[in-house]
């Protein structure tokens, strides 16, 4: 894993690690995940999940900023989120 998706990801596990839940145990996918989110920050700004659409609405789109608002419900219902980069 390069330099800048390992950055991110222990971001991430700071936030992983405070509500209880954990990456997902497949690293490619996780690899994959972490990926489209430094495009999105690269195209849009921000690193919104890449398994959403990006509107281009600042206010609305801040919902979709990893780690998305919908995730902790998704993890609830699925045992995943919707892109799948953090599980129960």
């Amino acid at each position: 894993m390069d330099k800048e998706k390992q950055e991110l990801k222990d971001e991430l596990q700071k936030h992983v690690d405070k509500v209880g839940i954990k990456f997902n145990p497949n690293e490619k996918v996780v690899e994959g995940i972490l990926t489209g989110l430094l495009k999105n920050k690269e195209k849009h700004g921000d690193i919104y999940c890449p398994c959403r659409v990006v509107t281009g609405d600042k206010e609305k789109d801040k919902e979709i900023v990893c780690p998305c608002v919908f995730h902790r419900g998704e993890i609830e219902l699925q045992k995943h989120c919707h892109c799948n980069i953090f599980v129960e």
